[in-house]
């Protein structure tokens, strides 16, 4: 079995880039259907903004979601 993963064509991505891809498909997966990533907030709010106040998880969610929808679905029928 080891032989076979040491004789790919390509080479394998170290850990650290592998991670990094993974992050960024979850990432990438979750802003596809609308989920916002909180935690990149908190990283963004406390690195530029120290002096404002920070959200909570369900302060920043429904933040996003009127952002997104607004007051309300709107129907086109």
């Amino acid at each position: 079995m080891r032989e076979a993963i040491t004789n790919l064509p390509w080479k394998l991505p170290d850990a650290g880039r592998l991670k990094t891809l993974v992050a960024r498909i979850k990432e990438t997966s979750r802003l596809m259907v609308g989920i916002p990533d909180y935690d990149r907030y908190v990283e963004h709010m406390s690195a530029n903004h120290p002096e404002q106040p920070i959200m909570s998880y369900r302060e920043f969610f429904d933040n996003r979601q009127q952002a997104r929808y607004g007051k309300g679905m709107k129907r086109c029928c």
